[in-house]
């Protein structure tokens, strides 16, 4: 009986003990088609309408042709085409992206909140790329990632 209570009382304090984390600082990746009914083609949504928009400044640093063209140079990730993305960069290599596995694919991990190396993407950034077009990305990656 007594060791039962003792029992007792000393799981009572491991509670404040624990220590206090707070809430997650970013999203947990799903890596789920959003819209598996509709096809993200990579040549129109992710190229042109992402990587080349004017708003994130993907193509300046990431092509050959690019204003800045530091990503291509440093880290040797060239956004101009699907072959050369899917080439990836000096340290991403083929893990840029990972066709069904948006979670595992460098590509959503550094447009991500928490990148798992280096600086989130854009460098320039915020703006950074916003949750509805990661969001399409992610999609294009659930969906194989196909040359289209």
């Amino acid at each position: 009986m007594r060791a039962a209570a003792l029992l007792l009382a000393l799981a009572g304090c491991l509670d404040p003990l624990a220590p206090e984390v707070g809430p997650p600082l970013h999203a947990r990746c799903l890596g789920q088609d959003s819209e598996p009914s509709t096809d993200v083609s990579f040549e129109q949504d992710i190229r042109r309408d992402i990587f080349e928009g004017e708003e994130y400044h993907c193509a300046a640093c990431h092509t050959p042709g690019g204003e800045t063209p530091i990503g291509l140079e440093v880290g040797g990730l060239d956004l101009s085409s699907y072959s050369s993305l899917r080439a990836g960069g000096a340290i991403s290599g083929d893990q840029v992206v990972i066709p069904g596995d948006p979670c595992a694919s460098l590509l959503v991990q550094k447009l991500g909140e928490a990148p798992p190396f280096g600086g989130r993407m854009p460098l320039s950034g915020p703006p950074f790329v916003d949750e509805e077009e990661l969001q399409i990305i992610i999609d294009w990656i659930a969906e194989g990632a196909p040359d289209n």
